[in-house]
């Protein structure tokens, strides 16, 4: 069972180390876009289009990058009392939060496959000007939060181990 876990931890980590420093690059894109606007608005006609790419870009790469930056620990904690906990405690307190995390996740998955569904089947379109499809963002959208609660999954194994006294 062990062995299980640590291939099923190792390869969530993986795939969302993958995929999280794929996101990073979606920054570039959503500064181009961001920048086209600016230049078009100033010399030529302003596009419909930018402002509204540059939201669905800012999704995918927070909703990508969210299971990355969870993997690093990188995410903001108020550190009270936190530090002066020994090990055991913080790792016990940290899987208990994870089991939180991972049903608010369960939950948030449920909506957006559901949505997800709903673009699909109706051909849903943004009520901008530009009235784009609204399916591959939500998709990404549902992409992002699997990836989010895999390794939700991943780092309570890990919490649990810690508790314990191992390391995965």
């Amino acid at each position: 069972m062990r062995r299980l876990i640590c291939g099923f931890v190792r390869g969530v980590e993986k795939i969302n180390r993958l995929v999280g420093r794929f996101a990073m690059y979606l920054i570039f894109a959503m500064l181009g876009v961001l920048l086209y606007s600016s230049i078009s608005k100033t010399f030529f006609q302003p596009s419909i289009w930018t402002l509204e790419s540059a939201q669905f870009l800012m999704v995918a790469y927070f909703l990508l990058g969210g299971a990355y930056s969870m993997q690093l620990d990188a995410h903001v904690r108020m550190d009270l009392i936190y530090s002066r906990w020994s090990p055991t405690t913080r790792a016990l307190v940290d899987a208990f939060t994870v089991v939180l995390l991972i049903f608010y996740l369960v939950f948030l998955l449920y909506g957006g496959i559901s949505s997800t569904q709903y673009a699909l089947e109706y051909s849903e379109t943004s009520y901008s000007a530009w009235s784009p499809y609204m399916a591959p963002i939500k998709i990404v959208m549902c992409i992002g939060i699997f990836l989010m609660l895999l390794q939700a999954i991943a780092t309570f194994f890990k919490d649990v181990a810690a508790a314990r006294g191992e390391t995965l």
